[in-house]
């Protein structure tokens, strides 16, 4: 009996041990020019995109929010600094899903390969080279490269997209107001 007490009463601590860190990718450093917190910047960047119909309808645009998307969706949740969201990442996580069914992506690819390609066929398609981009765009992440540049092109309504980006946006906005709070900034000096 005292063997079951004992592993019962190390279940609380079980449960609260952090999980085995998941993949993780990292930007290039033109995805957040004069942003010194590459994330900060993909999030705020992303979430002014995906709220904005008219820079979705630019291909070269949308390819680098959906490769900031997915960045922010396999990197938040493990960011001890932003990693508080009240749905712990779920809302990214439907979001990476929803843009990778959206645009043509392999389920399996892996987060670095994706967010590299899409970022090379962002450089493509801001140059008007479709046949570039899609060149761009690894079979085994891509398995149709034409497809995906014109799902670019022509992007649907991405209601989890910008259901997502919002909340990062707003847990940003959260974390700056508490810091503020702490070390007391917005006090009248006196």
């Amino acid at each position: 009996m005292r063997p079951i007490i004992a592993t019962l009463a190390l279940l609380p601590l079980l449960a609260c041990a952090p999980l085995a860190p998941g993949p993780t990718a990292t930007l290039p450093a033109e995805a957040t020019p004069g942003a010194s917190d590459p994330l900060r910047g993909a999030v705020l960047t992303t979430a002014y995109v995906f709220n904005d119909r008219a820079s979705l309808a630019n291909p070269a645009t949308a390819a680098r929010a959906v490769a900031n998307m997915e960045y922010l969706a396999v990197n938040l949740p493990q960011d001890p600094r932003l990693g508080r969201m009240s749905d712990g990442g779920l809302q990214l996580a439907r979001a990476r899903t929803e843009l990778r069914g959206a645009i043509g992506i392999a389920p399996e690819a892996p987060p670095q390969i994706v967010v590299d390609a899409l970022y090379a066929a962002a450089r493509a398609l801001a140059a008007q080279d479709a046949a570039g981009a899609a060149a761009a765009l690894p079979v085994a992440a891509f398995p149709d490269g034409r497809a995906s540049v014109a799902r670019l092109a022509a992007l649907p309504a991405l209601p989890a997209s910008a259901q997502a980006a919002a909340a990062t946006q707003e847990l940003i906005r959260r974390q700056d107001v508490e810091r503020d709070r702490e070390i007391g900034a917005g006090q009248p000096f006196r």
